[in-house]
């Protein structure tokens, strides 16, 4: 279970040399906070004492305070013991903790009810960390720990919630979507500006137009011309209509940008096995290939698969990597755990600038290049369920019935390209798509 721990103020970093590479720090003055990218991407809360004589206990020792029951849950969940570390992660939320152990406890025992299964209950969890301790949603949406309560309706309900910025999940999760929206779309906050305005100058001039109506109605001397008072106030009507619909059209247009960006984000960490058996997440795969996603029947997508074996060499030219997903597929490769939740780091990771250190420029471009020289034609998907569930939600998006047999096509930069019913036209995706090497790839990125 991953949460990323930020330093605060002049605390230490440190290293453990557990077994079970759990990454402990302790909150206070004396104590000591473990930065994750010391071992690995991604790191659990876990607690130890500062001192000699107390790290030499056994685990079970000292459970009177809430980090040492969370650091004991900790060490019983790697030992495959998940009910006895579900009741200390209870145990430490009953002992008062403070809000960082409150949030540790909170997401570790919803990472134990997602390994059985149980998702309301760690929609619970999640929900109280997100509120109340402040857990951030990629959080969520990164731990392996949690890709079978990411396939759960549980799971997208929650979602949802943060996506809409209710006050059951907090707002940050909103916020963020929509910066990456504001991003994409610049020029919306200048028409919604301009809707409002025009839309306040034309009810005023309603407001003054409606006496001089009354007056054209009752006639006299002075009274102003019906047919054109009629005219101006029509016109300020048509107006009012006109803005209001426009504002109300971008704030769905919005929604609906909002909505696909959370999709983007959540296929981005949908993980694949490469053919030489390495388990990566499709956001390490940009810029190097275009997946094509091919999800039906097994036997549809056996006929899909055996006609593109006959355009290899030019779909290969082309960066396309088949990721075939049958639905109802229940086989689900397990991860190798390494402590608890803790998986291997990307090895695909963004280049580091150019004013970075040499060395590690060089480091990062190798094992991109490695990277590259283990992709092949087709990879396995890890977690079934859950990109059956990410399929089925782009269906949705798009009008098509869940559960048919569909292909997405993606770009180089992870978003999807387009999509279609049943079997791709591979003829065709050959001669739509442009090789690597092309102008049109770079610009693709």
């Amino acid at each position: 279970m991953g949460v990323a721990v930020l330093a605060l103020n002049q605390q230490l970093l440190c290293v453990t040399n557990f077994k079970s590479r759990i990454k402990p720090w302790l909150p206070g003055t004396k104590s000591t906070l473990t930065h994750p990218k010391l071992i690995n991407r991604k790191t659990h809360f876990s607690f130890i004492s500062s001192s000699s004589s107390s790290s030499s206990q056994s685990p079970e020792a000292n459970t009177d305070t809430a980090e040492s029951c969370v650091n004991l849950g900790l060490q019983l969940f790697s030992r495959g013991r998940v009910k006895d570390a579900l009741v200390q992660f209870e145990t430490a939320l009953d002992l008062d903790p403070n809000p960082m152990e409150a949030q540790a406890a909170l997401y570790n025992k919803a990472c134990c009810h997602a390994y059985r299964g149980e998702g309301k209950k760690a929609a619970e969890c999640l929900r109280t960390a997100l509120r109340e301790y402040n857990l951030k949603f990629g959080t969520i949406l990164n731990d392996p720990d949690l890709a079978s309560f990411r396939a759960l309706p549980d799971f997208k309900e929650l979602q949802e919630e943060a996506r809409l910025g209710g006050e059951d999940v907090g707002y940050g999760f909103r916020r963020d979507l929509k910066l990456i929206s504001e991003v994409q779309a610049p020029f919306r906050g200048v028409r919604r500006f301009f809707s409002v305005a025009f839309t306040a100058a034309a009810g005023i001039s309603l407001f003054l137009t409606i006496p001089r109506l009354f007056l054209a109605i009752k006639g006299g001397d002075d009274a102003p011309d019906l047919r054109e008072t009629v005219g101006n106030a029509a016109i300020n009507i048509g107006g009012i209509i006109a803005f209001v619909a426009l504002f109300i059209w971008d704030n769905k247009k919005e929604e609906e940008q909002l909505a696909q960006i959370s999709r983007n984000e959540t296929l981005s960490r949908l993980p694949l096995r490469l053919s030489t058996n390495r388990i990566v997440e499709l956001v390490q795969l940009r810029d190097t290939v275009r997946p094509v996603i091919l999800a039906g029947k097994k036997e549809t997508v056996s006929v899909a698969m055996q006609q593109a074996d006959r355009f290899r060499t030019e779909l290969l030219r082309r960066g396309v990597l088949i990721v075939p997903v049958i639905w109802g597929e229940s086989r689900e490769p397990q991860l190798e755990k390494k402590g608890f939740g803790a998986h291997q780091k990307a090895a695909a990771a963004s280049l580091p600038s150019v004013g970075a250190d040499f060395e590690k420029r060089a480091q990062s471009i190798t094992a991109k290049s490695k990277l590259k020289a283990e992709i092949r034609f087709k990879a396995e998907t890890v977690s079934p369920a859950e990109w059956e569930r990410w399929i089925k939600d782009q269906q949705k998006s798009e009008g098509v019935t869940p559960g048919e047999d569909v292909y997405i096509i993606l770009r180089l930069d992870g978003r999807v390209r387009r999509s279609g019913k049943g079997i791709p036209d591979w003829q065709q995706i050959v001669q739509e798509l442009p090789p690597m090497e092309a102008f049109l790839s770079k610009l693709e990125k």
